[in-house]
């Protein structure tokens, strides 16, 4: 009986062990692909930011602008952002996709063949990153992006280091930039649906970033000559072919996210009074294109609604307000996700060039952004319309203002942008909302998000404390005077 047990043990042990050194072998799908293509992650990850951003931004991010305003489901648009409805919770979509293009960053400098993916993953990665910062101001960062190999919970860091530091926004464009002008090898960048595997448009991008990125923090730190180096290298994005966009199609799944839902969502939202007034202000013929006129107009008028009405206690019949225009639904095709354009870029140095951070002549470069912007949104400008209320040097108005109102106007769904540059700069003029859940002040910054008190509860409650308890009315740190 013994003898018995020993060799059935015997038998088992030799199974158990043959299956623990081959278990990694015959568990394994030979037909799947235990890691993911850059080609095919780059493509997800453009796609997949572009898209969520664009939605975010006509959902949520119009609202905080006021080019638009939401009938119902409207706590957001009443400044309640901690209770995000339809949209308003952009977070989860920077860092996932912040997390997917670190594996493409760690593929391209562990295989030779991925090399080429580097320069244009690290320009992603301050893109991405910019845009995280900006909205929410001190957020891990540093430690947050390897949770495989590194820590799950990371430390809250602070905004200037993000933007500043080792390995920050401006670094990461700095070291894209020389991945791409040292690549030596002829394998094709693939899976890029902004520049088509172009490298030296991935430098242009990369340029127009740097632009925009140092101009955000210019009231904290010198950056006049790093401003004048790009100016004077003109390498940068100046025309709408050069344009960091995809275009959406005009049918699923590539279409604009909208036109996919029901019709009830697309009808929450409708022209804002803001946002009128100023484009029948400027007499700006774009409003035909952003918008349509209200159902119960005669004569194609225009009718917007002011922000953050109380859907509660407040009647609005549907017909007496503006829709979003027909790119926004019907046809899609004419909408972009926007990552930066020649007429951001225009708008960005002329206001550089205001500030006497470069040298160059602001009015000329304000009308090239004008026209630029125009042309992007596929609309013909009024020949007088440099000349009358949109005028660089109009009365009543400043050069500031100009350059910034006419960057916001253009802006319209592109994330967040609108609302940013207000912060930064007091432009345009936002008006008091109906009914303000946030003691009738304009929000400047978006709220750490609820799992985050859950998931990374120490260092969330120390970014809380440096916030006023997360407060929407903490200042990030470029904004602080």
């Amino acid at each position: 009986m013994k003898n018995t047990l020993y060799i059935i043990s015997l038998i088992m042990l030799a199974f158990t062990t043959s299956c623990t050194k081959d278990f990694e072998d015959i568990n394994t799908n030979p037909n799947a692909p235990n890691t993911v293509q850059p080609s095919l992650l780059l493509r997800q990850v453009i796609y997949n930011f572009g898209d969520e951003m664009s939605y975010e931004g006509f959902v949520a991010g119009d609202l905080l602008s006021q080019h638009r305003t939401a009938l119902d489901f409207n706590l957001f648009d009443r400044h309640a952002l901690k209770s995000p409805q339809l949209g308003g919770n952009p977070w989860p979509i920077f860092y996932t996709n912040l997390r997917d293009n670190e594996i493409i960053i760690n593929q391209s400098r562990s295989i030779s063949t991925f090399q080429v993916y580097e320069g244009p993953a690290l320009i992603l990665k301050a893109y991405m990153t910019a845009g995280l910062t900006d909205l929410f101001g001190d957020v891990p960062y540093f430690e947050a992006f390897n949770g495989i190999n590194g820590t799950v919970t990371p430390v809250y860091d602070s905004q200037e280091s993000i933007y500043t530091g080792e390995n920050g926004i401006l670094e990461n464009l700095d070291k894209g930039i020389e991945a791409i002008q040292s690549y030596s090898q002829n394998i094709a960048l693939e899976g890029d649906i902004l520049f088509n595997g172009d490298l030296n448009a991935w430098i242009k991008f990369a340029n127009a970033l740097k632009i925009k990125a140092l101009l955000r923090i210019s009231d904290k730190i010198d950056v006049a000559t790093q401003l004048q180096t790009i100016v004077s290298q003109g390498d940068y994005i100046t025309t709408n072919a050069e344009n960091a966009v995809f275009n959406f199609t005009n049918s699923d799944p590539n279409s604009f996210r909208l036109a996919q839902l029901r019709i009830g969502d697309f009808n929450n939202f409708v022209l804002s009074e803001t946002m009128e007034n100023i484009l029948l202000d400027y007499s700006d013929s774009r409003i035909e294109v952003f918008f349509r006129p209200f159902a119960n107009s005669n004569s194609q008028e225009f009718n917007g609604l002011i922000n953050g009405i109380d859907a509660s206690s407040t009647s609005i019949a549907l017909a007496d307000y503006s829709l979003a225009g027909t790119a926004f639904r019907e046809d899609t095709s004419v909408l972009d996700a926007n990552f930066i354009t020649a007429w951001e870029v225009q708008f960005a140095l002329a206001e550089a060039a205001q500030k006497g951070l470069i040298t160059a002549n602001a009015e000329e470069l304000y009308n090239n952004g004008v026209t630029l912007a125009f042309e992007y949104w596929q609309t013909t400008m009024p020949t007088d319309y440099l000349t009358g209320n949109a005028a660089f040097n109009a009365p009543g108005t400043t050069p500031l203002q100009q350059i910034i109102t006419q960057k916001w106007i253009a802006n319209l769904i592109n994330g967040y942008e609108g609302w940013i540059e207000y912060r930064r700069t007091g432009f345009p003029e936002l008006n008091p909302i109906s009914a303000s859940l946030n003691n009738n002040l304009i929000p400047v910054r978006m709220p750490y998000p609820a799992e985050e008190e859950a998931l990374n509860a120490e260092n969330y409650q120390a970014a809380a404390s440096a916030t006023n308890g997360n407060s929407i009315n903490s200042p990030v740190w470029w904004d602080e005077n």
